[in-house]
């Protein structure tokens, strides 16, 4: 059988790429790659002349390719996976592949090299010893505020990728689910001539972004929830409902601020409300 490789692109230089990865790309006989356009422009920059058969692989004909790539490999020759920037299979194109070359026994291995999400993690000041990489936020709003709703209390940094263009909504969204003051990052075109990194809370953050026109590839860091200091039980939480709503702060709007304000999901929240209801 043929090895299945998945290489690590450089996400922004040219000259953070690796000696494997020169050594790999003149050597496959198969290239799959995200934009075969930018895997020519890549090997122009490192001075390699590729000889394999290059075929695309993006998210279109991902499930499609997939079988096709299998069939190389089962052939005996060898398959190299590169996107356009980072590692294939995060938040790119190659878990489909990675799957099915593991169900078949085919050999698979990794090409190591630059993560946008590692990368920003360690420059955005925020805890590192635990972290978790949530990809593309939702793009529709009311998705994206239950996703972002869900995880209000992960103790965790958290990393996202996000569209430019998307930023600012995104970033306010953010506020809204995790508290306006929640610590974070905008990291942009890292590693790149116009990197810029962004610190501040997501309120200050969403100002920032609505007020310019921000372009280039955007990773996001978000600090994780504050270890919980205020109430936890349950009948503490429906009581402080009750006071919000007596105050004249509709019900789910009371809800989603003792959340916030106490660090717990929303739905925990709203649970506790509802069970005291039906009691």
């Amino acid at each position: 059988m043929g090895t299945l490789l998945l290489a690590a692109a450089p996400i922004g230089r040219a000259e953070d790429a690796s000696v494997r990865l020169r050594d790999a790309l003149a050597d496959a006989p198969v290239i799959a790659a995200e934009d075969t356009r930018r895997l020519r422009r890549l090997a122009a920059d490192l001075g390699v002349r590729l000889a394999a058969r290059v075929v695309s692989y993006y998210d279109q004909n991902e499930k499609a390719r997939a079988a096709e790539l299998l069939e190389e490999l089962l052939a005996g020759r060898d398959v190299l996976v590169i996107t356009d920037a980072g590692m294939p299979g995060v938040s790119d194109p190659g878990y489909r592949l990675v799957r099915a070359a593991v169900e078949r026994d085919v050999p698979v291995t990794v090409l190591p090299g630059p993560s946008a999400v590692t990368t920003a993690l360690v420059v955005s000041g925020l805890p590192t010893d635990r972290f978790c990489f949530e990809g593309f936020p939702p793009r529709k709003k009311g998705e994206q505020a239950r996703r972002l709703e869900a995880l209000a209390a992960e103790p965790r940094t958290m990393v996202f990728f996000e569209s430019p263009r998307r930023l600012a909504g995104t970033l306010e969204t953010m506020a809204e689910a995790f508290g306006a003051d929640r610590p974070a990052a905008v990291c942009r075109e890292l590693t790149k001539t116009y990197e810029e990194v962004r610190r501040g809370g997501l309120a200050e953050l969403a100002g920032w972004a609505a007020e310019r026109e921000v372009r280039g590839e955007i990773t996001l860091v978000v600090g994780g929830a504050p270890k919980p200091a205020g109430l936890t039980e349950p009948a503490d939480l429906v009581a402080a409902v009750a006071a919000r709503e007596a105050a004249g702060t509709p019900r789910n709007q009371a809800i989603r601020e003792i959340a916030k304000e106490n660090g717990l999901p929303r739905g925990s929240v709203y649970n506790a409300v509802v069970a005291a209801r039906k009691e």
